[in-house]
Order: structure tokens, then sequence, then C-alpha cells
């Protein structure tokens, strides 16, 4: 059946937009606050939003103290709720507005959840403030004070607690939990045993007034509430016109996701605001599904979870494109602020180092690497370097070798003698030609005849000898090789295996991008740690393109790795996402085209020159996405089975059999090429 949600709506790749309003308030006036929910809410609808939730006890105010106990005034919330009912019957947007309620003879403060003009649910606060500037005991009965679980409000009878959970019947993925205010601030809010069963989104309607730093807190509770429940957490603080008589309000809106803060809301405005923020729903399940712990903590609170009660909403998802507003990075494992990216880099090159000290304290204090003039080894002898400055062991200890082939070029090779001598290292050469035209001979390949076969063999025979020089100059030496093969060449299976570069004693960049290796070098390159020469060089490799050099070329061509397995940057960005999240590859390839497609203002790492920013349309991305896929998933997992050890640098994960990725050698790749071009248009 073909999907009515168009391939580029937000919709069609498990998103939700989720709005948080904060209207100018009108204390002690429900009439008019409901018109201002109204409003707002009639523009989150009207911008695809299925959720929009507003502050606590948004109908009557909250800051109205004792009035809150006049009949008259909770006369007029029931009016206003009812307009509030009535106005919003022709809106898709499921609503979260707070209302003082009366039942049992006592006062709840609530949140009350509806849809088309439907109450769904009443949620009562539980946990009730009753210190320094708060009396909420004095006005109002806590949650657990109830004695039913139904309510009748506004001439409807609803479930009433805050063990409620909302379940859309047409995303299976959204789950919505309301705690209010002060239950966030509690040490077991009620949130996290929601988030244990099921809650996907949770929804704060909050007071919340505000003072000098509180801001900041409120961040650092909705970030970090989102993180361990990993979920989307939105907050609603009131805003303008709560009374001023002993306190300030700040209408501070925020949304999270898993410890990301997506949405904020400007501070201290006079006017009613909107914010919105699309949530990642696939990838909260995925995260759920391969943290074991999270599940642990489920099975443990059990008993506190099967009796919560499940409310089915008919959410209707929009079938016209709602274009997706989140950001998504080109790079996904290079930040794009520069103070970030100077942090990250620190922190890459501390793990590597560290990982490689550790090696040479217990195996040998020396070590032996090939030295192409190319990025990776480039990387790794900048690692080798600074572990023997933090070992305090002399850089000859780094016997360096460059390894000439059938097609080094001048260029690469001077890049190579230049590095290598500058940063001190035992500097050696040795051409392989030789060793591999004798096995060429040996085997009977028709170069050695003088016919110009440039085939997988011809390439192999000589990364097979630039590896055995090395592992017997180790052998020779006491040495331990240092591999050099990044993340990304793994992933495409673009080493050779065996006695090749996919072999070595200790890789040290196995885990790490070929993306994020270009930054690294070019922050080592610019960041004035080496003297100018060496940046010079540096430089200089950055802007040789990624070949293996080992296909002689007409004179003035070289042939880019990239030609083979398609874009570094884009087979980078489509590895993050398939092996990190699972995402189904039409999704991948929706958010390729979301990042990749468009132009915009800080979606470029801050380092990257603009002759370095491409763009790919969606032909392209598919086109190499099917290439990712067959290489990844089928051709080449027998190498990543055989790795050898590595330090994990990254959290976007390692390829390691014994680390982030275990799969089967001789898996197809069908069900997700199908998927690809089945569901992703072909322009």
């Amino acid at each position: 059946m073909r999907n009515p949600v168009p391939f580029d709506s937000l919709y069609r790749h498990g998103f939700v937009r989720i709005a948080v309003g904060t209207p100018r308030v009108a204390i002690a006036e429900p009439s008019i606050n409901a018109a201002g929910i109204v409003e707002l809410a009639r523009r989150a609808d009207r911008c695809g939003a299925l959720l929009a939730l507003f502050p606590e006890l948004g109908l009557s105010g909250y800051s109205i103290d004792d009035l809150v106990q006049q009949d008259a005034l909770l006369d007029a919330v029931e009016r206003a709720l009812a307009e509030l009912l009535d106005s919003t019957r022709d809106m898709r947007t499921m609503l979260i507005a707070g209302a003082p309620l009366r039942s049992e003879g006592k006062l709840f403060n609530c949140a009350l959840v509806m849809h088309r003009g439907n109450l769904l649910g009443a949620v009562p606060k539980a946990y009730l403030p009753n210190y320094r500037e708060f009396y909420e005991e004095r006005h109002y009965a806590a949650a657990s004070e109830a004695v039913h679980d139904c309510i009748t409000v506004a001439g409807q009878q609803v479930p009433f607690g805050n063990d409620l959970l909302f379940t859309a019947i047409a995303m299976p993925d959204f789950t919505l939990h309301v705690e209010i205010c002060e239950d966030l601030w509690f040490p077991l809010p009620p949130s996290s045993y929601a988030a244990l069963a099921g809650a996907s989104i949770l929804a704060n309607p909050s007071a919340s007034n505000a003072t000098i730093g509180k801001a900041d807190f409120r961040r650092l509770l909705c970030r970090s509430q989102s993180a361990r429940c990993v979920a989307a957490y939105a907050y609603a603080a009131a805003g303008y016109g709560e009374s001023t008589t002993d306190l300030a309000w700040d209408g501070h809106g925020l949304i999270c996701e898993n410890g990301d803060l997506l949405a904020e809301s400007k501070r201290f405005a006079f006017e009613s605001d909107l914010i919105t923020a699309d949530i990642d729903l696939e990838r909260l399940r995925q995260e759920r599904m391969r943290l074991t712990s999270f599940n642990d903590c489920v099975r443990v609170h059990r008993e506190s979870l099967i009796d919560m009660r499940r409310i089915e909403v008919a959410l209707e998802v929009p079938t016209e494109a709602v274009v997706l507003e989140r950001k998504i990075a080109r790079y996904p494992y290079v930040p794009s602020e520069a103070a970030l990216l100077d942090e990250r880099c620190e922190e890459a090159y501390a793990i590597q180092v560290q990982g490689l000290a550790r090696r040479l304290e217990s195996v040998a204090k020396k070590v032996v690497i090939g030295i192409s003039g190319g990025l990776d080894s480039t990387q790794a002898l900048l690692v080798a370097a600074r572990t023997m400055d933090s070992l305090g062991l002399p850089r000859s200890n780094i016997l360096a070798y460059s390894l000439p082939g059938f097609a080094t070029t001048e260029h690469t090779q001077e890049n190579a003698r230049t590095l290598m001598q500058h940063l001190g290292v035992t500097a050696g050469e040795i051409d392989i030609r030789p060793s591999a035209m004798q096995m060429l001979r040996d085997i009977g390949h028709p170069y050695a005849r003088g016919e110009a076969v440039f085939d997988v063999t011809f390439e192999n025979v000589q990364a097979g000898e630039r590896a055995s020089h090395l592992f017997r100059l180790a052998n020779l030496q006491g040495a331990l090789v240092v591999g050099t093969s990044d993340l990304s060449e793994l992933a495409l299976g673009y080493t050779t295996y065996g006695v090749g570069d996919h072999m070595c004693h200790y890789a040290v960049n196995a885990s790490v991008p070929k993306t994020l290796i270009r930054h690294l070098v070019g922050w080592v390159a610019r960041s004035g740690q080496l003297d100018r020469s060496v940046s010079e060089t540096l430089e200089s490799i950055l802007n040789s393109p990624a070949t293996a050099e080992l296909v002689p070329e007409a004179p003035g061509e070289m042939r880019s790795a990239e030609d083979t397995v398609g874009p570094y940057e884009l087979q980078d960005f489509n590895l993050y996402y398939l092996s990190r999240f699972g995402f189904r590859p039409s999704k991948v390839a929706y958010l390729a085209c979301q990042a990749w497609s468009r132009r915009e203002r800080g979606m470029w790492p801050s380092s990257m020159a603009p002759a370095e920013r491409h763009e790919y349309d969606l032909a392209t991305i598919k086109r190499w996405l099917a290439v990712f896929i067959q290489r990844f998933v089928q051709s080449s997992q027998f190498k990543r089975s055989a790795l050898p050890n590595a330090p994990k640098v990254g959290s976007g994960g390692s390829l390691s059999p014994r680390g982030d990725w275990r799969a089967p050698s001789d898996a197809t790749a069908q069900a997700w090429l199908e998927e690809l071009r089945d569901e992703v248009p072909d322009s």
C-alpha cells in the first residue's frame, strides 16, 4: 500500500513536531486565558505540530493565591475550559493546559490533556512545594490524596491520576506522559516511571518564577531528565501577566531530546510566544532497544509500571509535506562549533595516545609505521610522536618508512619525506617495486609480461608487500606495527585483507572516521602546536586527494578512492546513521537530503574552507547509499571480523567485533537495498 505521507515530510520518517506555548496571562480571567491558549494552539496546528504544551494553571493564572479557592473563580475556569474545548475541535493538535479542579471535596492542581474538543485525561500534581515562596499545600491536594481514578470536568468523565499514558494509534512510538513543575525537582520524578513504562514524550506545564541563575538549573533538569529517560522533555513556564506582587516570571519554554536542547523560548517576553521542535521518535526507540540497562531498570520496577493506564489517541498524521526544521549536521562525527571542535580534537588525540602508550609500555618501546604522504598515515604518525613525547621516549623510536610503489607520485613522496624529517623520527625508504614485481612474476600476472593490467591483484600485491616489509622490520627492530586504516575504510571494506593495510599490531585510527581525521590533522596544522614547516606540509597533505596510489595514472590525472567508494563525507554520514541508530535506508537518505542539499549558516565545521564545501542531490545520495549498504552489510564484514586491537575514540562507535559491531560475514543486503529502492524517489 502506498504511503500517503510524502517522502519530504518529517512525518514519513519517524519525527513528530511538538510545541511549547507561553501565553500572556490575565490572572483570575479564565476566559481571556482560554482565548490566549487557543490563539497559540492554532499557530501550533498550522505549523504541523501534533502536541502543544502550555503552562501550569494557565486557565486561572498561577499567582492568584487564595483567590483559587473562590467558587466564582473555579466556576469561571470550568466555563473557560468548555470554551477552550469547543474552540479546538477542528485542530489536529493535542493540547495540554493547566487548571485548578474540584473533586472529592478537594482542589487539585491539574494538567488537562485534550484533543478535538474531548478531554482525554486530567493529571494532578504529585509533589506540592511548600517552602520559601511556595505555599501550594495551603490550597491543593496532592495526587496521592485522590480516592478515585476518574473525574468529571466540563460535563465529561475522564481518567484522573499521574499514571496516565497517552498513546497515538497512528504513531506507535508516540506515548505521552505529563507531570507538573515540582514533580521534576523531586528525586524520583513521575516521568521516570512513565519512561520505563514506554513514554517517549514527557511534558511539564510549570509556573516556576524567575530568579537569577534559575534558568540554567531548569535547562540542566530538563536535559538530564531527557537523557536519563531516553525521551523528549517539553517544559513550559508561566510568563508575562502573572502577578508580580512578590515574584517575577520569565515564560521559559524548553524542548529537549535525549540530553540535547532542541528549542528554547526568549525569556521575559512581553507578548505570547510559541516554540517548536521536531522529535525523532524512532531514534529514541532505537536507543532504548540498545541500552540493556534501561530495560534492566524496567524489569526491576515492573510491579510499579504494569498498572499505568494507557489512553489511545486518534492523532492524525499530516498528509501534506511538513518540512523538517531540525538541523541535521553534515558531519555527525565533527562538531561545527570552533571551541567544541578544539576540545574534541584534543580529546581524540588523548584517547589515541593513551591507547598506544599503554601498548608500548607492555609490548615494546619502538613502533614501525608506513608513511604514504596521505591523511591516515599522517594522523597515525602524529599520534605516535605525541605518544613518545608523553612517555619521555625519543621520537627516534618511531621507525617511519615510505614505501613507494608503481603509482607513487613525487608529490606524496615529498610530503612523506618532509613530514618524517621535521617530526624528528627515524626515517627510511624502501622501494617495493622489485619485490612486488617478483611476486607478480611468481604468480604469473600479465603485468610481469609487460601488459598494462591494473586489476585488484596488481593493487593488492603492492599493499601486501608494504605490510610484509613493515612486519619484518618490526621483527628485526623489536617494535610493533602501528596501523593507519580508518573507520571509513573499514566500513566500506576499502582495505587489503590479511597481510595488507588491514592488519597491524595496533590500529590507532580504526575507530576514527575519515572526516574526523581530516579535521584532526587540520587542527594540528592550524593550532600552532608544531613549527611552520610541519604545518605547511600538513596543509599540503590536506589538499591532496584521498588515493591509495596503486594504479599508474595518465599524466596530470589522479584517481581518487572516492571515485570507487563514494564521497567519504557522505559515506561517513551513512555509516553514522545506519550503524549507530539502525535507521531504515529511506530515513538515512531523507536525513542526508536535509543536511546536504540546502545551504544554511552554521552547518559547516568552522575549520572547513569554502572550496571544501559540497552539496548532493537526492539521486546522488541514493546512488552512494546503495554502494555503502552493499559494501557495509554484505561484502566486507569478514574483514572487520578479524580486526586488530584499537581504542574506541568516538561515541559514534567502532566496528570491532569485540566492541560496538557484531555481524555475520555472510549476510546479504537485500532487505536494505529493497527498502532503499522502493521508498526513496529517484530525484
